[in-house]
This record gives structure tokens, C-alpha cells and sequence, in this order.
């Protein structure tokens, strides 16, 4: 049994459309994810605030327990995002940010830099040092990301490669009832495996 042609030509004109739809969502995604650019010199030059808490109170966030560990301010600029949907982490933060400051702010540095997030990391190569290693690893670091408000989370959506960023709030550590653990690095100069920031953010500003 034949189709009908005027069939035929709703189906080519369908998938032609989708196809359209597709190319357009690409390029607005590529176009919305491009790197900022930026003239030569330090952006971010101010060190991050931590202030201890003596007493925290602990509370309830999204069915775990969060106990702040320090305030937290940072104004930063950010040399790689990387969203994730999957893992325990996600639920409470799907961004992490790599963020430097000082130094790492800087364009003739990041021009020499290969930056790049996997598995809740930050890494970087380079085939020559544009700053010594102590330097590079106390003003950069990568932070999990936990937005306090969907508000919080909305703005972090919009941050691109090179913005430079403010964010307020704590440094944290969250539980869960079977025992579950994620803590937050309290030292800028730490490395390798709990080295990271986990920051509950309630105050966000993208320069």
C-alpha cells in the first residue's frame, strides 16, 4: 500500500523543522557558553574572606543536615564551570566553579593555562609554569557550588568563563541519616582529594 505524497511532504517538512529547532538550541547553547574575554592584568585582586563561627547551629536543607563551618565572601574570577546531574553531590550542588583570584586572575596567565573539570575537580596543564606552583595552588581552587535559593541558582546559570564573581555565604558540611559526608575544605592552599570548597551560597553577584 502506497503513502500519500501530501504525506510524505508533512513528514519532510516536520523533520525540517525540528532539525532547524536543534541547530538553533546548539548555536544559542555555544553562543551562551563562550568565554568572556579580558584585557591583561590581575581582575580579582582581593583574597577571600573566612570569618570562623563559634557556635554553628546546624539545619535542615533538602533532607540533609548542614552545619556552617565558616563564613565565606569571594569576589573571583572564573576559569572554568562544569554542571552535574548525577551523584549524591548533584542534589545539592549541580555547578562547580573554578574560581582564581590574585594571580590567577589574570589574562597572560589563564592564556597559558589548559583548564578543565571532571569528577568534581579542577585541573590544568601547561607546558610551561606561568606562575610557581605554591602560587597557582593557593589562589585558585574549585568550589562546590550549593545555591540556597532557586533565585541563587538562576544567576549561577548565567555564569560564563572569565565573569567575574562575588559570592557570599558558608562554607559548609552537610550529613545525611545513613552517614553520607561531604565537608568543606577550610585552607586556600590545600590540594588534591578534600582540598575543594563546598559553599553554600546566598548571595551572588556576576561583574
Amino acid at each position: 500500500m502506497g503513502i500519500p505524497i501530501a504525506a510524505d511532504k508533512e513528514t519532510e517538512m516536520l523533520l525540517k523543522v525540528i532539525a532547524a529547532v536543534l541547530l538553533l538550541l546548539g548555536a544559542y547553547h555555544c553562543w551562551n557558553g563562550r568565554e568572556v574575554s579580558r584585557p591583561p592584568g590581575i581582575l580579582a585582586p582581593n583574597e577571600p574572606i573566612q570569618r570562623s563561627i563559634p557556635n554553628p547551629e546546624p539545619f535542615d536543607f533538602k533532607g540533609y543536615r548542614i552545619t556552617p563551618l565558616a563564613q565565606f565572601e569571594i569576589e573571583a574570577r572564573v576559569l572554568s564551570r562544569e554542571r552535574y546531574r548525577r551523584g549524591r553531590e548533584a542534589e545539592l550542588s549541580p555547578i562547580d566553579l573554578a574560581l582564581g583570584w590574585g594571580p590567577m586572575s589574570a589574562q597572560e596567565v589563564i592564556d597559558q593555562l589548559d583548564i578543565y573539570q571532571s569528577h568534581r575537580y579542577y585541573q590544568w596543564r601547561t607546558d610551561r609554569l606561568p606562575l610557581p606552583l605554591p602560587v597557582i595552588a593557593s589562589h585558585s581552587a574549585n568550589m562546590h557550588i550549593i545555591p540556597a535559593a532557586d533565585a541563587i541558582e538562576d544567576e549561577l546559570a548565567k555564569v560564563r568563563e572569565g565573569h567575574i564573581v562575588r559570592l557570599g555565604g558558608y562554607l559548609i558540611q552537610a550529613t545525611a541519616p545513613d552517614g553520607w559526608r561531604w565537608r568543606s575544605s577550610l585552607s586556600r592552599s590545600d590540594t588534591g582529594g578534600g582540598a575543594c570548597e563546598v559553599v553554600l551560597v546566598n548571595r551572588i553577584a556576576v561583574l
